[in-house]
């Protein structure tokens, strides 16, 4: 279902606007007329997710006030704009931002590649290790050892094993937030503890807060789910969380549900601090909205530091008692993606609402992954695997960075100190384009249209830390040569490569 957006304020187009001016521009590049300036400005807002689609841009006479220029620079810009797509208009009820209807907008989720299907090529499509081993022999042989006594029941557990319920909520205690087992659910990985939380609180039509850009998968969720997305512009770069933004969307918007990835965020590695997580609260809890934090990346920070216990207190940690913050945490991303092991923390009312409603879903979650999870967290296993999980990824991703600078150095990226991504500006060529073609070289990559809602972030790709070494190197410099092809327009389609940088 379409977005909602909110208008865009002539001052707050125009400090956009403004922010654009610390950009480099490209070598011999001409200044063009001010109106086609602002036109390439507001476009690339859009393309960038910066600027919502379908937001009510500022009457011409108000952002020629705050960009002290001539209206009529305003309106030729806006004619521009409409004659490409990037606006449409109606007499008397003012303009929105829109995408031309041939851009493409790939709405779907990252769907892994099965190994069989891969051959020689190199999947960057989903932010995901092999598992850690010796630790997941160990574990399913430790599950195996105290699975007899589960055997004799009949196996549905709805709320989770109470063993697990137990060692989960112990770990939030220890991480300073008082946490009974009555505030936990196990889950069916992340996505089934999302999925659960969704149909509870945000039913068909329902408005549900994400983050612009925001996890894939979870944005493919809640759409099959009828939500109405909101999107919330990034600031760019790591700065991460707009917080002006957020509090005007949720006191304007009133949407239900908001779902944020406030542990480097999934694509773009941001990190927010703690004053961000408590304006996020205290925004959320004013506007009568459930916030939804995704942990799943909260134990993969990749710098030094981190281990003096220089990460951000939990979201939940100013809520404690979960009335506004459901957090979700999974066994996934910091151990392995096949382990699909998932939990939700919130008050105990709300849990035992989740646990109700899962009797027309799927039960409960497998008895053995389970026991295997709590293995680990009870015998130390968890901290050793984690661990060796972190020097993968952070091999991983320094072998990338250092090879995509090395064979794409106009494309441009912040390096993230934790998380498992890398979201990168490609130059101003079509991400949709580059991953079309880089399919046919042998590097599969996801566009950063994925990663939004409606169109935006097409000139993005997204890079998980999943390859390192000679690999690395070998798919920069595959996506070197897909850049290469769509730049020259021979990708093989007959169309003229897509430039969207202005």
């Amino acid at each position: 279902m379409a977005a909602w957006t909110s208008a865009m304020g002539a001052a707050q187009l125009a400090r956009l606007l403004n922010s654009q001016q610390d950009r480099p521009a490209g070598p011999g590049t001409r200044r063009p007329p001010a109106y086609r300036a602002l036109a390439d400005g507001i476009r690339l807002l859009v393309l960038e997710g910066r600027v919502p689609v379908a937001a009510r841009l500022p009457a011409e006479r108000e952002l020629a006030l705050a960009l002290s220029v001539s209206r009529t620079t305003v309106a030729a810009a806006y004619e521009a704009l409409r004659t490409e797509g990037f606006l449409e208009s109606r007499r008397g009820a003012g303009s929105w931002t829109a995408v031309p209807a041939g851009n493409p907008l790939p709405a779907r989720g990252l769907e892994p590649l099965p190994p069989e299907a891969l051959g020689s090529m190199i999947d960057l499509g989903c932010a995901a290790l092999p598992a850690p081993e010796p630790w997941l022999t160990r574990a399913v042989q430790g599950a195996l050892e105290e699975l007899p006594p589960y055997a004799h029941t009949h196996g549905d557990y709805p709320a989770g094993l109470p063993a697990l319920r137990s060692m989960i909520a112990d770990r939030y205690t220890a991480r300073g937030i008082p946490t009974m087992p009555e505030q936990i659910m196990v889950t069916t990985g992340a996505m089934g503890a999302i999925d659960a939380i969704c149909h509870l609180f945000a039913g068909r039509g329902e408005r549900i807060a994400v983050e612009s850009p925001s996890y894939a998968n979870i944005l493919q969720l809640m759409r099959e789910a009828g939500a109405r997305l909101v999107p919330v512009a990034m600031a760019e770069g790591l700065a991460g969380w707009d917080m002006d933004r957020w509090r005007q969307v949720l006191r304007d918007a009133a949407p239900r549900i908001a779902y944020i990835v406030a542990d480097f965020h999934n694509p773009t590695g941001a990190l927010a601090d703690d004053d961000q997580r408590r304006q996020l609260v205290e925004a959320a809890r004013s506007a009568g909205t459930v916030l939804i934090a995704d942990e799943t990346m909260s134990e993969l920070w990749l710098d030094e530091g981190f281990e003096q216990g220089a990460m951000p207190r939990p979201v939940c940690a100013f809520d404690p008692a979960g009335s506004t913050v459901i957090t979700v945490g999974s066994a996934s991303k910091a151990f392995w993606a096949g382990m699909r092991i998932g939990w939700v923390r919130a008050a105990p009312d709300v849990i035992r609402s989740l646990v109700a409603a899962r009797a027309y879903a799927d039960l409960g979650t497998p008895v053995l992954e389970q026991l295997a999870v709590n293995w680990l967290f009870s015998t130390g296993g968890w901290e050793q695997a984690v661990e060796l999980r972190r020097g993968q990824a952070r091999e991983n991703r320094d072998a990338l960075v250092a090879a995509v600078r090395r064979e794409l150095p106009d494309w441009g990226f912040e390096v993230p100190r934790g998380g498992l991504t890398l979201w990168v500006r490609t130059g101003g060529l079509s991400g949709s384009r580059l991953a079309e073609v880089g399919e046919r070289v042998g590097v599969r990559v996801p566009s950063g249209p994925r990663f939004g809602v409606d169109g935006a972030f097409e000139g993005y790709v997204r890079l998980p830390f999943t390859v390192g070494g000679a690999v690395a190197e070998e798919a920069a410099v595959r996506l070197a040569a897909a850049a290469r092809l769509v730049e020259s327009g021979a990708s093989g389609s007959g169309e003229a490569p897509r430039m969207f940088v202005a």
